[in-house]
């Protein structure tokens, strides 16, 4: 992407990725975890099964998460925990979800996380507790990390009122997002947009208003980065009249990622370093430093640039703090975490600046943190970290006092399998600007307007006896969108109701009512344009010859595609199950298998009667009496837990959720 080169560096305008500062993304560990990558099931197997092989990868785990390459401890961490026998230890679980955590792949960090929580809560950290919190927020839990956020405060000795003042739902689910393509755009580059007294943008692009251009960047044969303003047309965001912002600013190299003082009378932007000509740093690299310039007189002063640039890394990207007394820029100085990281600098009052502080693991992973915008308790910045929809993504980081959270993904439609980036927000939170090169722009980088408008999608849901009618009360309500991941939670009330709120607009979801001593029920929800959708689903009273006690849900009892035989991590849940029925002579079991909707319904009904039978014959090798074992049923692919039936394409992780078995807990 031709403006990504403000976090790198150039030699006669060629991008280069020779030069990465410490910790480097390219280390000697590497090739030990793509050897384990490389070896087939049968032969990691083995390899795992050697005595002594177990330890030794825990203690090279060790070493690398001591030197903070979190991606190859994360991978480690995870053959270690799910493919050999070592004991699930209170530091090998928490050291597996901090590097999952401190990679951004917040799922991962959650599973080790969670089962750590179940394991030792007395043992655990407060800092893990709040990272195990912000997990639970990161993938939609809610609820829970309420539950914890009052179990850290009761800990702590703090109040707990303040925690009704948390709206447990993701920023962007309240809002419905409507985006556009800018008119002013052209067939070249054009982002970094900036509110500027009131009505204008400044933005930089590549275009030039010339007739005759005669100056080139080589590496995409475009003019060079020039600052143009533009003025706010309408409500809507549209833009008009550019024309460059200053001949005092723009030269004949590139100028771009502005950011203006509180008075709008001084200018931070980024700018090639360069006197009569670029100059060069030790390793050869024509690098990018940050420039100050005063409006006096009418007219905007000669530049000049920042205490904290240097010859030897770049640094660019700046932003302005609401209340004027900070600067957030991006740098690749080293120390830091990644690629590009995020530092801050306090703003004294005649202009002087503090050491530059790098945002933290928080905020910086290993990879790329770009374009940092700052509005009130919030900050928003693009991130090329994996888990995102692909290229650069926009993030939001709540925080105060200058302290910020994990990033969450704003979604779409501001992130798109492209690059998105240069997010600004206006004071009300409502609309503002990004820049984008996802397909059906019209140049290179395009900028967009977006506005967010209340969403008033909802399922309206009630709960009732299919015998009597009556209302069933304290039913465990959980909603799943079409790829099947659980994303809200829910208890009907006394009437039977319940409510989930800031949906999606004609989205497909699957709401699922259970409540002990019922039949679990499954329905689909399709919603619609801001308006309300009403349900009522219908349990079934159980009629047993013997109560229920439980539902005994252990997690990941899945099944490989076309396959009935127990994988070693459904064998380590089973293992649990076991412990269960063994401490509990009084206890017997039902068994439901289940597949997922390819191929023909007859085989999946025989597959899964298979699956049911081998789950069954695995209980009884660990020593449990079939007698207990009251019925072992398939059911084939009759109870789908999500919208992957026949016809629909799914993603294969989609897919294997319905690869599993149920288990039912009853008292003899």
């Amino acid at each position: 992407m031709f403006s990504q080169e403000l976090a790198l560096y150039e030699v006669d305008g060629t991008s280069s990725s020779s030069n990465r500062f410490a910790p480097s993304t390219e280390k000697n560990s590497s090739s030990f975890v793509k050897h384990l990558d490389g070896l087939s099931n049968k032969k990691l197997t083995r390899y795992l099964k050697k005595e002594g092989i177990p330890k030794k990868l825990i203690a090279k785990d060790n070493d690398y998460f001591d030197k903070m390459w979190y991606a190859e401890s994360a991978h480690i961490f995870d053959v270690v925990l799910e493919k050999t026998e070592a004991e699930h230890t209170s530091s090998l679980l928490s050291k597996a979800g901090d590097s999952h955590y401190y990679t951004g792949n917040l799922e991962k960090a959650y599973e080790w996380y969670h089962e750590l929580y179940q394991q030792y809560q007395e043992e655990m950290h407060e800092d893990t507790y709040l990272k195990y919190t912000q997990t639970l927020k990161g993938t939609g839990k809610y609820r829970k990390a309420a539950t914890l956020t009052k179990i850290l405060r009761q800990k702590r000795d703090e109040p707990l009122n303040e925690l009704n003042k948390i709206d447990p739902r993701t920023w962007e689910g309240v809002y419905t997002v409507k985006i556009k393509n800018l008119g002013i755009n052209s067939r070249y580059s054009d982002f970094s947009p900036m509110f500027h007294n009131g009505s204008d943008i400044v933005y930089a692009s590549a275009k030039d208003t010339l007739f005759l251009t005669s100056r080139r960047y080589r590496r995409t044969n475009q003019p060079f980065l020039d600052l143009y303003v533009a003025k706010s047309k309408n409500k809507e965001g549209d833009l008009s009249s550019p024309r460059k912002f200053s001949k005092k600013i723009n030269t004949k190299y590139h100028e771009a990622s502005m950011a203006f003082s509180l008075d709008q009378k001084t200018i931070y932007f980024t700018r090639n370093n360069y006197g009569k000509r670029l100059k060069r740093g030790k390793n050869g690299i024509n690098h990018l430093k940050i420039y100050r310039s005063q409006y006096t007189n009418g007219e905007w002063g000669k530049a000049e640039e920042l205490p904290f640039n240097s010859e030897d890394y770049s640094t660019g990207h700046p932003t302005i703090s609401p209340d004027g007394t900070k600067m957030y820029f991006v740098s690749d100085r080293p120390g830091g975490f990644g690629e590009t990281d995020i530092y801050v600098v306090d703003i004294a009052e005649k202009g002087g600046f503090s050491e530059p502080k790098n945002l933290g693991r928080t905020i910086n992973t290993e990879y790329k943190e770009m374009f940092p915008y700052v509005a009130e308790n919030a900050l928003y910045y693009s991130s090329n970290r994996p888990m995102g929809f692909g290229g650069l993504d926009v993030y939001k980081s709540d925080g105060a006092n200058g302290e910020f959270g994990i990033g969450i993904n704003l979604g779409k439609p501001i992130n798109s399998n492209k690059d998105d980036f240069s997010y600004i927000i206006d004071a009300t939170g409502e609309q503002g600007y990004f820049a984008s090169n996802r397909k059906g722009g019209k140049g290179d980088d395009d900028i967009y307007s977006f506005k967010y408008t209340l969403n008033l999608n909802a399922i309206v849901g009630s709960v009732e006896n299919e015998s009597t009618g009556g209302a069933v009360n304290k039913a465990s309500i959980s909603l799943y969108n079409n790829e099947g991941k659980l994303i809200n939670e829910a208890v009907s009330d006394t009437a039977g109701n319940y409510l989930f709120k800031n949906l999606g607009s004609t989205t497909n979801y699957t709401v699922v009512a259970k409540k002990k001593g019922f039949v679990k029920d499954s329905l689909p929800v399709e919603t619609k344009e801001n308006e309300n959708i009403s349900v009522t689903q219908y349990l079934k009273k159980l009629v047993e010859e013997k109560p229920i006690v439980d539902l005994f849900e252990p997690s990941d009892v899945y099944f490989n595609f076309d396959s009935f035989k127990i994988t070693p991590r459904s064998a380590q849940e089973l293992d649990k199950l076991v412990t269960v029925l063994k401490e509990n002579e009084s206890l017997a079991l039902k068994i439901e298998s289940h597949t997922d909707a390819i191929g023909p319904e007859a085989y999946n009904k025989y597959l899964s009667d298979k699956r049911a039978k081998s789950t069954r014959d695995y209980l009884v090798s660990q020593g449990i009496d079939p007698s207990r074992i009251i019925s072992a049923i398939g059911y084939g692919e009759e109870r789908l837990l999500n919208n992957c039936s026949n016809g629909t394409r799914c993603a294969a992780d989609q897919h294997r959720l319905n690869r599993r078995s149920e288990f039912i807990l009853v008292s003899e």
